[in-house]
């Protein structure tokens, strides 16, 4: 019995996992001769179209792996609510050439001013460029780090964290930190020196941060990594959540 060419053709696509080739094929084919396209044009358009649909998922999975709260853009940013902010130096930022570098950044400046935002929109950045990205509370990752170790694959989780090409660290100084969770976190962020890119957020000076991480000569040791080759953006001013809940609300008020 003779198999139709369009059926073992399928068979074939789905075989070698090429399943855009195989919902397309037959429409591009009839474009193709509707416009005397040559063979060649016609496979172009079918693997490019096969690409792109990879490219597609595989950047929804990374920025599903990296665990943001909320998903943010540099475009929805209103940089002149945070004049001390230089947009274009986070513009720069945003190409990911200091990922590249294994360099470091960290926001500094009061709660409120749109530190978050900005390293969840660097963060996503740096996954539709095709890098590994996970963020994470300092609060939330020393929990994990703590758990691991109780449960003993703390070596799993810190040769994951490792592999990572940026681990943004939000909200350092929100809370003290244990000593074995200061340990545990200066451990990582040892291991990621020169050889991965960390973001910090916080809202404390650094001659404040012993009162979290406690030991005097940890903190000044993991500050001197972490400052080492290391962009430090300073966010002053009002609360930009509050001038944006402001902002809303007269809104609102204009539209009844």
């Amino acid at each position: 019995m003779t198999v139709e060419p369009d059926l073992l053709l399928n068979n074939y696509l789905k075989r070698l996992k090429l399943p855009t080739v195989a919902a397309n094929f037959r429409r591009f084919a009839q474009e193709a001769g509707q416009s005397n396209q040559s063979y060649e044009r016609y496979l172009l358009a079918l693997t490019e179209a096969e690409v792109h649909h990879r490219e597609s998922n595989s950047e929804r999975k990374r920025i599903a792996q990296a665990r943001f709260p909320t998903l943010k853009t540099l475009d929805s940013f209103d940089f002149s609510a945070i004049p001390s902010v230089h947009k274009q130096a986070v513009l720069e930022l945003a190409q990911g050439h200091y990922i590249q570098a294994k360099e470091n950044v960290i926001f500094a400046g009061p709660t409120g001013t749109g530190k978050t935002h900005l390293s969840v929109a660097l963060g996503t950045a740096a996954c539709r460029q095709g890098r590994r990205v996970r963020f994470a509370t300092a609060a939330g990752l020393i929990n994990e780090l703590i758990e691991a170790q109780a449960q003993l694959r703390l070596s799993k989780l810190e040769a994951m964290l490792l592999r990572l090409d940026l681990l943004i660290l939000d909200e350092v100084g929100f809370v003290p930190f244990s000593k074995t969770g200061s340990e545990l976190l200066f451990g990582v962020l040892t291991e990621r020196y020169e050889r991965g890119s960390v973001l910090v957020t916080t809202n404390l000076d650094f001659a404040t941060w012993t009162e979290v991480f406690g030991d005097p000569r940890l903190t000044a040791a993991l500050l001197d990594r972490l400052t080492h080759r290391c962009h430090i953006l300073e966010f002053q001013g009002d609360s930009y959540r509050f001038k944006e809940s402001l902002r809303r609300r007269e809104k609102t008020r204009a539209k009844t």
